[in-house]
């Protein structure tokens, strides 16, 4: 009777164990139409980048882990000076863009560069879809690299404004941010990418001032 017993059970539960034991894993929902991101990390080193290579190898290697389009170029919203000079706005494509919630933030250059676009804290998120923090929050990571004045141009000055072209890791350096909250201090304080200069260019000194290297990847389209 005992065996009978313990056989029915068995029986009776063997659905529910198939179940666990066959059910696929879990996969990360992949965000394959996503064109634009606000880096979930730094490489680590400050605002040295390894240069714009180095720091569109991050853009790529980032929006890979994400679940981007594969075959995509991605390219990092920086700006460069010098007689080799960059402007931000000229390297990353057409547009539009859309972020790992599916959200249109800018429909091409002009829009982006315009009052018109719809950069947020809630909307600049992470490849991973997640929202970084900013002011206010306990860790403020709203201080964006970008080396950019508000235009989309290389940011002129009496000093360095590219932490020497993304280079740099030094305290003595400097690098102009935007706030991707779209609030805080600094000329522009709603600026998205040209808010204030930073204090210093190593990882400590960007944290120091509310940053953490972070910046803005945009696939050309």
């Amino acid at each position: 009777m005992k065996r009978v017993l313990f056989l029915s059970l068995l029986m009776a539960g063997l659905p529910a164990l198939l179940a666990l034991t066959s059910a696929p894993e879990a996969v990360p929902a992949v965000q394959s139409d996503m064109t634009f991101f606000l880096t979930s990390r730094g490489p680590g080193d400050g605002a040295n980048l390894g240069g714009l290579e180095g720091a569109d190898a991050h853009c790529a290697m980032l929006a890979e882990e994400g679940g981007a389009t594969s075959g995509l170029t991605w390219r990092a919203y920086l700006s460069t000076i010098g007689d080799a000079g960059v402007n931000a706005k000229d390297r990353i494509g057409a547009g539009p863009w859309h972020n790992a919630n599916g959200v249109m933030v800018a429909s091409d250059v002009t829009d982006l560069h315009s009052d018109n676009n719809k950069l947020s804290k809630e909307n600049s998120i992470s490849e991973k879809g997640e929202v970084i923090s900013g002011r206010g929050d306990d860790v403020n990571r709203h201080d964006i690299i970008t080396g950019t004045a508000e235009d989309g141009m290389a940011a002129m000055g009496d000093g360095d404004t590219t932490c020497s072209n993304w280079t740099s890791s030094a305290s003595d350096g400097s690098a102009v941010v935007g706030h991707h909250d779209r609030i805080g201090g600094g000329a522009n304080p709603t600026s998205w990418n040209a808010s204030h200069g930073s204090r210093g260019c190593g990882q400590e000194d960007l944290r120091g001032t509310g940053g953490d290297g972070l910046f803005y990847c945009f696939a050309m389209r």
